[in-house]
């Protein structure tokens, strides 16, 4: 690599100047820019309203699966059936994405999510269903999201241009988990008092508001790349573009190891819920939401940020090894209020390791690759959490769910410790350097 290379690839490790550091002060004009953009309002308005509906699904489902069988090896196979396609299908949605019209694809995949919503709630509000009907249709809303990641992801930019991309990244990510506090306290309150089956119609409803958004939209025509290679190739290109760059490379391979462990605090949350904490679905629906309120001050938090190709490597380990402590934290912890309080920290932490990785892929990749690119990302980052849902459930079988928490928190550690090592200390070290394994400069 030849020192033009390294500085390249080293921009987005290099502390930020004084002058750069981003405001601590809540500046809407910064911190809320995207929304200037009619298409990112109506998104936004449309994907609120339709992602409380999809938490209060989520919590339903979950306390469903454990009211049913009592078993944390079937929360492991729920989750891992709802994630395994977007390890199994993502690049096809990448291929899809870069092909054909990006805005209808979005509007084909909430259309079939809301089908899968009332079919679930169908079956829940007539007492028919089992627990292999949850995890079919938890597969099959798993393949709809592996097609609905990358082409939503790659489609932000149709919205808001380049320039205001990076800050529509942070604001979807705090309506995500903006939903994530309403949507779980919903839920339980919901199924208390009416039961679980009409957590599943409303969230069939709710995915109107985002249709009805997506149709009022004005896109600009933008020409599709066609070209003559498979799917296959496309995304394996896609995978090598990111792999090659290095930012991308290490920031995408340490978001892979939070997800493969560091996030599977979620299969065990009935269980605390229930058996550590001694409580119900309203207690599950709340410790949820402690984690949704933690994360949408996380994306708000990096939306504020006015530099997004500086000192982001100092922000991603310092997040990183903050849910690592947290997740040993909350392995012990055995009152309510200290378990909200350390899933508020991770949160806020994992969300903002997450749209930093996000921000460093959008602004780094050609828009004919971008869906293949958010491809690789939903796939390194939502592909791998189905393997450790079923590493989670096996384990805490046989050791508890504490003792498998504090084995991933672990192992997180020592991933946010290769990543200081070898990134963080090297850029503060020497400014820009490469931060590929076992790479020199000249």
């Amino acid at each position: 690599m030849t020192r033009a290379e390294d500085s390249r690839h080293g921009d987005y490790w290099q502390e930020e100047s004084s002058n750069e550091r981003v405001n601590p002060i809540f500046d809407p004009s910064t911190r809320f820019r995207a929304l200037k953009h009619r298409n990112f309002q109506l998104f936004t308005i449309g994907q609120l309203i339709s992602l409380i509906g999809t938490w209060m699904q989520t919590t339903a489902q979950q306390w469903l699966v454990y009211r049913l069988t009592g078993s944390v090896a079937l929360l492991g196979v729920f989750g891992f059936a709802n994630q395994v396609p977007m390890l199994l299908l993502a690049w096809m949605g990448g291929y899809v994405g870069d092909r054909y019209n990006r805005h209808r694809g979005v509007i084909v995949t909430q259309t079939c999510s809301m089908v899968l919503a009332f079919l679930l709630a169908g079956l829940t509000l007539t007492h028919v269903i089992r627990e292999w009907h949850l995890i079919v249709i938890a597969f099959l809303v798993g393949i709809v999201n592996a097609f609905d990641v990358p082409i939503r992801q790659a489609f932000f930019v149709h919205m808001v241009g380049k320039e205001d991309l990076p800050n529509a990244i942070a604001l979807n990510s705090s309506i995500f988990n903006g939903a994530r506090v309403i949507g779980p306290a919903i839920a339980g309150f919901t199924i208390v008092l009416v039961g679980e089956g009409w957590c599943f119609f409303l969230n069939g409803v709710s995915f109107i508001a985002v249709l009805v958004a997506l149709l009022m939209m004005r896109i600009e025509r933008t020409e599709t790349q066609r070209t003559g290679e498979s799917p296959v190739r496309s995304f394996i290109q896609g995978f090598r573009f990111a792999m090659s760059d290095v930012p991308i490379r290490s920031a995408l391979l340490l978001l892979s190891i939070l997800s493969l462990f560091g996030l599977q605090y979620t299969v065990f949350l009935p269980i605390y819920a229930s058996d550590i904490l001694h409580g119900g679905p309203k207690v599950l629906g709340l410790l949820m939401s402690a984690a949704g309120v933690g994360a949408v001050l996380g994306a708000l938090q990096f939306a504020a940020r006015t530099q997004y190709n500086k000192g982001l490597a100092r922000w991603i380990a310092t997040t990183c090894t903050t849910c690592g402590i947290a997740l040993l934290v909350f392995a012990g912890a055995r009152s309510f209020w200290l378990c909200a309080t350390v899933l508020f920290v991770v949160g806020f932490a994992a969300t903002s390791q997450m749209a930093a990785t996000n921000t460093i892929i959008q602004q780094r990749v050609p828009d004919e690759m971008r869906s293949r690119l958010m491809a690789v990302y939903a796939t390194l980052f939502m592909g791998v959490q189905p393997i450790g849902a079923l590493i989670a459930g096996g384990v805490a079988k046989h050791l508890g769910a504490p003792a498998t928490l504090i084995i991933f928190g672990v192992i997180l550690l020592i991933g946010c410790v290769m990543f200081i090592t070898r990134v963080v200390m090297k850029a503060g070290a020497g400014g820009a350097v490469a931060v590929r394994a076992g790479a020199t400069t000249d």
